[in-house]
This record gives structure tokens, sequence and C-alpha cells, in this order.
């Protein structure tokens, strides 16, 4: 089973390579007259991790609001 998660961990670190290298054109993103200008693998990287962010953020948010809504009925 060790074998297994090593080979998976080699195939995942791959692909995310060949992502990177296939996409280093230059990408400019503009908000409110601010323009910012990186790889398309970067962009897509920072764009993963914000929504992490922002998910896990959202979720525990709305984990608060029904804990004290269940807490208020008791």
């Amino acid at each position: 089973m060790r074998y297994g998660y090593i080979a998976l961990a080699v195939v995942l670190t791959a692909v995310v390579l060949l992502f990177k290298f296939q996409n280093l054109q230059a990408v400019t993103v503009t908000l409110l007259s601010m323009n910012l200008t990186l790889p398309v693998s970067v962009f897509t990287l920072l764009v993963y991790i914000l929504g992490m962010v922002t998910g896990s953020a959202l979720m525990g948010f709305f984990r608060n609001v029904y804990q004290g809504a269940t807490q208020s009925r008791r």
C-alpha cells in the first residue's frame, strides 16, 4: 500500500509540473485600474488557494450560525 501512495504522489507531482511548464504564457488581470501580469499556472494556483481560504471561511461561518441557531432552541 505504501508503494501505491508513493506512485500516486509521483504521478500527481508529474501532472502539476507538466501543467506548470505547458502554461508559461503571461496573463494580465485587471481590477479597479490595477494590473497584475503573471504566468497562467501561477494565476491558477493563486485562484485555487483563494478559493480554499474563502470556502473554508464560509463553511466556518455557516457552522457557527447553525450551532448558534440550534443551541438557542435547547
